[in-house]
């Protein structure tokens, strides 16, 4: 495995998951959680399946967590070879507003500590495990929605913990291929961090997880940002001569993805921050319209008649 110098991400560009209901799912992340559905989509590869995107107010790389609604989903298990927990990084100082928030919205939260930083850890309703977390560094978001002030609001990733069946492997790719800085190590979990300010820190659980399932309830993917196009082809160069067998080059419309899996199994993407989700939406009317890539609006009937109705709702407080 070659030694990474030149070539570092400054952090995670998004995170994908599988669930089950496009509607509980929204109201979980925009009514929970207060994020913005940035994009309505479909998965390109199978386009009776949503592919919904929520993030800041205009789907910044590092605040992307999108999600694959498919009802007759299997449940999957959480395991090695997979994001275990997604972290979400809100302001120094906007903890208790949502530990409160959580309670009076129904979501069982509980507290706890890694590395002198204190956790407010959830799941959603399909089974998806998520944490919050207090910190300075991060642009404060410019989206309130649900009650939700801009200063208390989810600013965008904190980062997220990986369960490997391979620990080890895990952290020395994070470190001599992803260009990470290991930190430290404190309660079964080794700290890794990217120099950007959102999605930035990366905890591996130190034991050798058994692996899990796919399905409702499970992350599908990471991905990790680069800058542009001329630096993503350099990283799939960086990848292959890493010794891992990065997949061609895919247009993803809002951005350009590739592939590999790594040792410990966790299936990693490298994304472009370009083009970006306004590139066929206006910034203040994102998410709105199920937007399709050209290849499939001559399908355009056939598939809204496939895809269950959902809407964007704030909650009720108990």
């Amino acid at each position: 495995m070659s030694t990474n110098t030149t070539t570092k991400t400054a952090g995670i560009h998004h995170i994908t998951a599988f669930v089950r209901n496009p509607q509980q799912t929204t109201d979980f992340y925009a009514g929970v959680l207060g994020l913005r559905l940035v994009k309505k989509t479909i998965n390109f590869d199978a386009p009776e399946v949503y592919h919904l995107y929520f993030g800041d107010d205009v789907g910044s790389p590092g605040t992307i967590i999108t999600f694959f609604p498919w009802a007759e989903s299997r449940k999957g298990r959480v395991g090695g070879g997979q994001v275990g927990i997604t972290s979400y990084v809100v302001p120094a100082g906007a903890y208790s507003f949502w530990r409160e928030r959580l309670t009076k919205l129904g979501v069982e939260a509980q507290e706890t500590e890694r590395f002198g930083e204190q956790y407010l850890q959830f799941t959603d309703p399909d089974g998806l495990r998520g944490e919050i977390v207090a910190r300075e560094e991060g642009q404060l978001s410019k989206w309130s929605f649900g009650g939700i002030p801009a200063d208390m609001a989810i600013k965008g990733f904190g980062g997220a913990v990986l369960f490997s069946t391979a620990p080890s492997s895990t952290g020395k790719l994070l470190e001599n291929v992803m260009g990470l800085e290991k930190v430290g190590e404190d309660a079964g979990f080794v700290r890794y961090k990217a120099f950007g300010d959102l999605g930035n820190i990366i905890d591996v659980n130190v034991e050798v997880m058994a692996p899990g399932s796919g399905g409702s309830g499970t992350v599908h993917h990471i991905a990790w940002r680069a800058k542009d196009d001329v630096e993503h082809e350099a990283w799939r160069q960086h990848v292959a001569a890493s010794g891992f067998q990065p997949t061609p080059i895919v247009d993803r419309q809002y951005f350009n993805a590739i592939y590999f899996r790594e040792e410990g199994g966790i299936l990693f993407e490298i994304a472009t921050d370009p083009p970006g989700f306004a590139k066929d939406e206006e910034a203040l009317h994102l998410g709105e319209k199920l937007m399709l890539p050209a290849w499939y609006e001559k399908h355009r009937s056939e598939i809204e008649k496939l895809l269950l109705p959902f809407e964007v709702r704030e909650l009720e407080m108990k």
